[in-house]
């Protein structure tokens, strides 16, 4: 394995392939390996990646990979409310 590796790591120096987006390629690349394996479930693909499934949906979207956060936020339910009656009396 580590062989292999380090073919991969000579190849992208040779082709002037800069640190950061190898590491970019490299993430990518394993976000979405994970993401198949695990059915698109971010909880079982960040446990496989060993990060905070927070971080694999902010890398998710830094990478454009699938929509981030797949269910929407609840939002909270508004009801009509009565205008309110002046306080009658003294206090």
């Amino acid at each position: 394995m580590k062989e292999r590796f380090d073919l991969l790591v000579e190849h992208l120096l040779k082709g002037n392939i800069f640190l950061p987006e190898a590491i970019e390629i490299l993430e990518k690349s394993m976000i979405r390996l994970s993401l198949e394996e695990s059915g698109g479930n971010q909880c079982a693909a960040s446990k496989q990646l060993g990060i905070h499934r927070n971080t694999l949906q902010r890398k998710m979207l830094e990478y454009g990979l699938g929509k981030g956060r797949t269910r929407a936020r609840r939002k909270p339910i508004v009801t009509e409310r009565r205008p309110r009656r002046p306080k009658s009396g003294a206090a």
